[in-house]
């Protein structure tokens, strides 16, 4: 079962999901997942992205592959940001953690006046971006 953390009413994250975790996804609502844990990271027993994005395209799901390591680099943000733009909604993001997720999803809200509202969401997710405040 994907452990699902509601981020806003529009953005979720989640802990490496797996292909058998697609039916709970689409049945939550969720019409697009975007990916941002590169294949092989954990081991050869981590879930591969084909896998996965057969088995959400089957289901009618969007799937984006946005694999990266550490912390985002402009150009990860400037990509989720047009992701999270074009995609629809509700997204979920998924990683090793849901950490780097939410916080490439953060970012993308840069300089907007928003950094309170956005490190309570993800606070409320059980994520502290306190530490990205003067990012945001």
């Amino acid at each position: 079962m994907a452990d699902i953390r509601n981020v806003t009413d529009h953005f979720a994250v989640a802990p490496q999901i797996t292909e058998d975790d697609i039916d709970e996804i689409k049945a939550a609502g969720f019409k697009t997942i975007i990916a941002n844990r590169p294949d092989g990271e954990g081991g050869v027993d981590q879930p591969r992205m084909g896998a996965i994005r057969t088995r959400a395209e089957e289901n009618g799901l969007t799937f984006v592959a946005l694999p990266f390591s550490g912390a985002p680099t402009p150009e990860i943000i400037e990509r989720m940001q047009s992701i999270l733009a074009e995609a629809p909604a509700p997204v979920l993001a998924y990683c090793r953690t849901g950490t780097r997720s939410v916080t490439a999803w953060a970012l993308t809200h840069g300089g907007q006046g928003q950094a309170d509202d956005i490190v309570d969401a993800a606070a409320g997710a059980g994520y502290d971006l306190s530490g990205l405040q003067h990012l945001l």
